[in-house]
């Protein structure tokens, strides 16, 4: 969004923005986005609090108001950040917290694997309603706790969205691509190789560099990956692609053009979900491949908190690279991992300049973490 900020501010739009979605925060807003436009930017935790910024926006007197207020806030100090170190300060010693013990494991297969997902209640399934009733609809509770007590309001946005189903089932298409890789760490990269029955007889086909927490000991996802070794073992990491967003834009023009807006909104909704959890289905089906299924008592909660050998890091975020400029892609990787880690799952969408679009799913770093000090990398 900061990128998106400046390329309208360079293109002479002044037109107020209104921005939000789990990836944003009010913080975030003001002090980046904000500083990055010409005009007033307007963090908008849910759909309502955007309808009622809009409305202040239509008044002239609120809109001045909100303008001069949001000129006082970037004047203000943000809070302690800890300043980004220079490039002479940058470290690529491995963090202390990470724990190499248990070695590699082989990728099951080397080839790479294209399907269809036809079967959408399947994939809607490991849709988190929270995401899609209470971030993107606006539902203001628990909604399958709401659900479950026949709660009026719940009700009847479970039944809207269902309607939507039922009229884009023949219509939105799953798909997804997948293949794994040898990899190995490079101070603060992570190497890609291609699988082959003999390892480390190939030359590195793609390089990530990731950033490393600017602290001391602080930590990189590189860290969580093995160096080369001497005999040519190599870890794993598995690369895979999913979209759902086939025919949903035009569809969601069709609903704006009748005036059919909440229609347009939520289908716009539904799209982004299905690509996330599409990620997530085929995410359980590569651990399920690389020897390590979900245990039988695994629920979709720990799913969606990330209760399984692995997590998923996001391009775009500080932790991970900016993501290569090719519309349309969504990339996610896997490691083969050793041992449990704490929940931790991010997103972001891999169009051109990491701006997002509706049924293009989020893009991050599949990761089966080894051993961990850390709990909370909401700095990471």
């Amino acid at each position: 969004m900061v990128i998106t900020a400046g390329d309208l501010k360079e293109a002479g739009i002044t037109a107020p923005i209104l921005v939000g979605g789990a990836a944003l925060s009010e913080k975030f807003t003001r002090t980046k986005i904000a500083p990055a436009y010409a005009s007033i930017v307007c963090y908008c935790k849910d759909a309502m609090t955007g309808l009622a910024s809009m409305n202040q926006l239509m008044d002239p007197a609120q809109r001045e108001a909100l303008a001069a207020g949001q000129a006082t806030a970037e004047e203000q100090p943000a809070g302690e950040v800890t300043p980004s170190p220079g490039p002479s300060a940058i470290s690529t010693a491995r963090s202390s917290a990470i724990d190499l013990a248990v070695p590699p494991r082989p990728a099951p297969y080397a080839d790479r694997k294209v399907r269809d997902v036809p079967q959408l209640s399947d994939v809607w399934s490991y849709i988190n309603p929270q995401m899609l009733y209470v971030r993107h609809l606006g539902f203001r509770k628990n909604f399958e706790r709401a659900l479950a007590d026949r709660d009026p309001k719940a009700l009847e946005l479970h039944d809207r969205v269902q309607a939507i189903k039922d009229e884009v089932a023949g219509l939105m298409k799953v798909r997804v691509v997948w293949q794994f890789f040898e990899c190995e760490r490079d101070d603060n990269s992570i190497r890609l190789y291609p699988a082959r029955p003999h390892p480390g007889s190939a030359s590195a086909q793609h390089t990530f560099t990731f950033r490393r927490q600017p602290k001391p000991d602080g930590l990189c996802l590189a860290d969580y990956v093995m160096p080369a070794g001497a005999d040519g073992q190599r870890d794993t990491i598995a690369v895979l692609v999913t979209t759902a967003g086939e025919g949903v834009r035009e569809q969601s023009e069709r609903y704006k053009h009748d005036g059919e807006f909440m229609k347009s909104h939520t289908l716009q909704a539904l799209a982004l979900e299905t690509a996330e959890a599409a990620a997530e289905w085929l995410h359980r089906r590569i651990r399920e491949d690389w020897g390590f299924p979900d245990p039988a008592d695994t629920t979709m909660l720990d799913r969606f908190q990330a209760r399984y050998r692995g997590k998923r890091y996001s391009f775009g975020y500080p932790a991970c690279p900016p993501v290569p400029r090719r519309p349309g892609r969504h990339l996610e990787t896997a490691r083969a991992g050793r041992d449990r880690g704490e929940p931790d799952r991010r997103s972001h969408d891999g169009t051109r300049g990491q701006r997002q679009r509706p049924g293009i799913p989020p893009s991050g770093l599949h990761l089966l973490r080894r051993r961990s000090r850390l709990t909370d990398e909401s700095d990471h």
